[in-house]
């Protein structure tokens, strides 16, 4: 299915007095998909999600909205973008008056507590229950799906979401995810999706976007491995992990370096592999799998020790391999593979 342009960014960065928060090149979002974008704390998801929303102006650069330059002033431009920030802030009233707020200002009260009690349906809150219930008698994970539903209410045309789930139980996280799905399937909003921990956006997202240090630096199930990394043997750099282990890297180009490896360069094995020069083989279990939206591939999540890491494989490798959560198994990956930011 072909969409249409919706946003479009060009050569733009954005600033905090001296400090470069972002710096995209190019970024084009398409009306009605879900993006996704990954990457660790202050990588600059939520700096690029606040410039999308229409709530900070880039410092520098060129930011479009429907083939037009975005006019931060048009309340009518603003109005068609909302975003859900990690942390809720709802007003000193009841669920019932923090949902119907928005609806309120915009002078659309038609039908309102109908409306009111469906937007809380969608999040899974029963309005029997909840609509007269004040802000401060609810769970985070319930404040959570309030704020969405004051969003979801008003019908956006962008639905912006940073770290919806990091701070929620996962009923609530399932809710969100479920509401925010449906935005899109019923009225076509645009959803794009903030998240450090990526696993199960990747299901979810059209298209999944890593940024670091406000950067894009690919799409797809990328690892991100921070340092500190040290030289080691035959020109190679490792960083060590607990138990003896060690990750064995091309040079960095600083200690402190971080080391991006695509979720295809990591390989899963039944049986301890033959390690070659240069070779990482860690020895652990799946916790998790997942369909990536849009392929035949499955990502599986990897644990040893310490250390997660996330492999792309297809269906028909994972069946040969008989994959499962829980199962031990032996992943590798080679330092060649690491992308150094």
């Amino acid at each position: 299915m072909s969409r249409s342009l919706l946003y479009e960014v060009l050569n733009l960065s954005h600033y905090y007095g001296s400090l470069r928060a972002l710096h995209i090149d190019r970024l084009a979002l398409q009306e009605g998909s879900i993006t996704g974008l990954t990457g660790p704390n202050g990588s600059g998801k939520s700096t690029l999600l606040k410039i999308l929303a229409f709530i900070e102006k880039p410092t520098e650069g060129t930011l479009r909205f429907r083939g037009q330059s975005a006019d931060l002033k048009n309340e009518s431009l603003r109005r068609s973008v909302t975003m859900l920030f990690q942390d809720p802030y709802l007003l000193r009233r009841s669920v019932f008056e923090n949902v119907a707020f928005g609806l309120r200002v915009r002078d659309d009260t038609r039908e309102l507590a109908a409306r009111v009690h469906e937007a809380l349906q969608w999040v899974g809150l029963s309005p029997k229950q909840f609509a007269r219930r004040a802000w401060h008698e609810l769970s985070g994970g319930e404040a959570q799906r309030v704020a969405l539903a004051s969003r979801l209410v008003i019908r956006p045309k962008v639905l912006l979401l940073d770290e919806p789930t990091a701070s929620v139980d996962a009923a609530s996280a399932s809710m969100i995810n479920d509401a925010s799905l449906m935005a899109r399937n019923e009225w076509g909003a645009t959803l794009v999706i903030s998240t450090h921990d990526s696993f199960w956006l990747h299901a979810l997202a059209d298209e999944t976007l890593a940024l670091y240090d406000g950067r894009l630096v690919g799409s797809g199930a990328k690892n991100f491995i921070l340092g500190p990394w040290r030289p080691a043997e035959k020109g190679l750099w490792e960083k060590t992990l607990s138990e003896g282990k060690r990750l064995l890297a091309a040079p960095a180009p600083y200690p402190d370096a971080v080391a991006v490896l695509d979720a295809s360069d990591v390989r899963i094995s039944h049986t301890q592999p033959k390690a070659s020069p240069g070779d990482t083989i860690l020895y652990g279990s799946v916790t998790q799998m997942i369909m990536e939206n849009g392929s035949r591939e499955l990502l599986v999540r990897l644990v040893s020790g310490e250390c997660t890491f996330t492999s792309k494989i297809t269906r028909e490798q994972a069946t040969e391999k008989g994959l499962r959560p829980g199962q031990a198994v032996w992943f590798h990956f080679h330092a060649a593979a690491f992308r150094w930011f």
